[in-house]
Formats: structure tokens, sequence, C-alpha cells
């Protein structure tokens, strides 16, 4: 799963070359700029409700109760880190639902891009064909509405399990490779819709290959911490990424 993942991360270096050397640039900016919008808005309404999130959580599952009556000083240190903790599989989950809102409303695009850094790479064009691309966005949409719902079962147990002392330090970490691993899931999903592959079929592939979807979700997330730029750049990014580590992966003999 390693090789994997190191191939997802060099795909992305490679996704910049691809784009510059086939100016494929209007069919990065324009879904970007969507995705910075709708970003901004996701954070602020994450940022005006999480605190009061945090709050029903702690008051529902007692622990505040609890803590009312121990009336320990050194109890706070455990108590802001559980918060902290929190805050971060919240943040994740607020993001995941934002997330799979754009990946349902910019599937016409990325279904596109998927096919046309193939048609690149392969030398052949893949005719156009309004149907298709409608079958296509269909398929996009349903693959994420499924990925969208198992990642919030996972998140929400998750975030339950966080309240446990010592898991809890690491259910940030369990949450983001859930999170990568559902996003690489759809970004990969286009090449196995163009491949042939049904649904049950992509599922089962890319289960057996999840450092391919790890690593392109683990790239886009670390692009959103270059502010503006990497918003702009990391949708359209990942789902040429995610179509060049595919190759990249057969010609290494890493999937066949």
């Amino acid at each position: 799963m390693l090789k994997e993942i190191i191939i997802s991360i060099q795909s992305f270096f490679e996704a910049h070359k691809f784009i510059v050397k086939h100016r494929l640039w209007k069919w990065i900016l324009v879904p970007g700029l969507i995705y910075c919008l709708l970003f901004i808005a996701g954070i602020y309404l994450f940022w005006i409700s999480s605190n009061n999130a945090i709050e029903f959580i702690m008051l529902k599952s007692g622990v505040k109760t609890w803590l009312e009556t121990m009336k320990e000083g050194w109890l706070n240190f455990f108590v802001i880190v559980g918060q902290l903790i929190i805050w971060l599989v919240l943040l994740l989950l607020y993001f995941s639902l934002f997330k799979f809102l754009f990946l349902i409303i910019g599937s016409p695009v990325f279904a596109y891009l998927s096919e046309k850094t193939e048609s690149i790479l392969e030398g052949k064009d893949f005719p156009f064909s309004f149907p298709q691309l409608l079958k296509d966005v269909a398929r996009g949409i349903s693959i994420a509405l499924r990925n969208l719902l198992w990642q919030t079962v996972y998140i929400v147990t998750i975030l339950l399990l966080s309240l446990i002392p010592l898991f809890g330090w690491i259910a940030p970490l369990v949450a983001l490779l859930v999170e990568c691993y559902y996003f690489g899931f759809s970004m990969l999903d286009y090449s196995s819709e163009r491949n042939k592959l049904s649904a049950s079929q992509s599922i089962e592939f890319i289960s057996r290959h999840k450092g391919l979807a790890i690593g392109n979700g683990l790239m886009f997330y670390l692009m959103h911490l270059v502010p503006f730029v990497g918003w702009l750049f990391a949708p359209s990014y990942a789902v040429i990424a995610a179509t060049l580590s595919l190759v990249s992966a057969r010609q290494k003999h890493v999937i066949v």
C-alpha cells in the first residue's frame, strides 16, 4: 500500500506538468473558483456552529456534569485536549459533507477532465456523447452519495469513540485517513467507469488498491494548507492525478 501512496503523491506533481503542457487551465480555474467560494462558506458555517456542537456533545454525554461534580483542576487539561480532538473530528465531518456536495455539483467537469487526461495519454479521442456524459454524471453522483453515507457512519463512530481516553488522541488521524480514502475513491471511480467497470466492480478494485485512494486524498488535503491558491487547484489536480496514478501503477506493475 505504501508504494501506491507514493505513486499517488508523485502523480500530483506530474499533474501540474501535464496541465501546463496541454494547456488545461480553463478546466482548472472555473471549478476551482466555485470550490473556493463553497469552501469559504463551509468554513464560516463551521466556525459559527462548532462550539455549540461541542457543548451539546459534552452535555449529552454527561461529561460536563461529571466534571462539575469532580471539581478537579487537573482534569481541565484533559477536557481542553478532548474538546480540541472533538473539534478536529467535527471539522473533518463538516468538510466531508461540503466536499461531497461539491463532488456532486462538479461531476460533469471531473468526468470530462478524467476522460481528457486519458485521451491525451493514450493518444486517442473519446467521441463526445451527451448520453454518456449524463451516465458518467449519474454514476459520479451515486458513488458520491454512497461514499458520503459510509464515510458519515465512520466519522460519527470515530466522533463518539473520541470521547474515550487514549483512543480519542488518535481519532483525528483515523478520521483523516477515512476522509482521504473516500475522496480518492471518488476521483479514481471516473477511470473505472470509463474502463467499463460496474459500481460494484469499481468498489472491489479500489478497495484492493487503497493506497492510490489514500494518497490522492492526502495530497488533496495538503493543498488546502496553501490558502486560496491551494483551494483553487486542489479539486482538478486531484482528478487528473488520479487518472495519472492508475496509468503509472499499471506501468510499474503495481496493478494489472
